[in-house]
């Protein structure tokens, strides 16, 4: 059945590039990393900007909610990464984490875990209860790491994506991927989880312009998307409704149908090159 997607707000952030978008699960927050360097919080009832502040000068490219904390944790190119009280906007913690720019950040939905990806080619662990010490580093890949993401069905695993045009999956336990797979002709710029009559699913997207899904246990692909005219930049897969969501620099997000992989819907809003998507928990939008 095609899905109706309805474009209900539109926040405009002049001149400044979107790198990244998080929603938090219960307050009507979207918080924004700007490739000009600051972090803006929207809220998307009030429609206004609740906050935004000056990070630092570089781009930053991810920017999570840290909720049991209330904290936001950012990422930029000067290869640091900065936490900060969400109510007072003080910094908590800044840690010379990369020695290149910082891609993607991942939060662990239980443990005080932190990933980090970066240029560097390397993803490290971050513990914050042991006053953010890297607790691990994970080597393996031969170009940038675009993304990182934790497995919601195996917490003690994770599925990164490459520009080397890889997806490698690893274990927090230990330093090395526990597979690999040769994902795309071209760079790999996002991954993510997702279940599809029971089965675990990964999806990646890349610049060879598809996005691919895996089957996790088979490590095979079983569909390709194609239709996307330019590097497919942003994924993700709705856990209310049916719906697999791409994005990509041909200034279109597409809608696909999690079980026959049809394409369901194509929105073309005007927007410039789409780099990131995000969902709201317990809801349809």
């Amino acid at each position: 059945m095609a899905q109706s997607i309805e474009f209900e707000k539109e926040f405009v952030q002049t001149s400044e590039r979107v790198k990244s978008v998080d929603l938090h699960p219960t307050k009507p927050w979207i918080l924004t990393a700007l490739y000009s360097g600051n972090v803006c919080v929207w809220n998307y009832q009030l429609q206004k900007m609740e906050k935004s502040f000056k990070v630092t000068e570089s781009p930053v490219r991810s920017a999570k909610f840290i909720v049991r904390e209330n904290w936001i944790v950012v990422g930029a190119d000067d290869g640091l990464i900065r936490i900060y009280n969400f109510d007072t906007m003080e910094i908590v913690k800044e840690i010379e984490a990369h020695t290149d720019f910082i891609r993607s950040l991942a939060i662990h939905p239980t443990l005080p875990y932190v990933l980090s990806s970066s240029d560097d080619k390397l993803i490290k662990l971050w513990d914050w209860e042991k006053a953010w010490i890297c607790s691990r580093v994970f080597e393996g890949h031969e170009h940038y790491v675009m993304q990182v993401a934790f497995n919601p069905k195996d917490l003690n695993t994770f599925a990164s994506a490459s520009l080397d045009g890889t997806l490698k999956i690893w274990n927090l336990d230990s330093g090395s991927a526990n597979f690999t797979l040769d994902a795309h002709s071209k760079g790999v710029n996002c991954i993510e989880h997702f279940m599809a009559a029971d089965k675990p699913l990964l999806i990646s997207g890349s610049d060879d312009y598809t996005a691919k899904v895996w089957d996790y246990e088979t490590k095979r692909c079983v569909q390709t998307l194609e239709g996307h005219t330019n590097n497919v930049t942003a994924i993700t897969v709705h856990p209310e409704l049916p719906i697999i969501i791409t994005c990509s620099e041909d200034r279109t997000v597409r809608v696909w149908d999690t079980t026959s992989y049809r394409l369901e819907n194509t929105l073309e809003y005007g927007l410039e090159r789409v780099w990131s998507v995000a969902y709201m928990k317990n809801s349809s939008k």
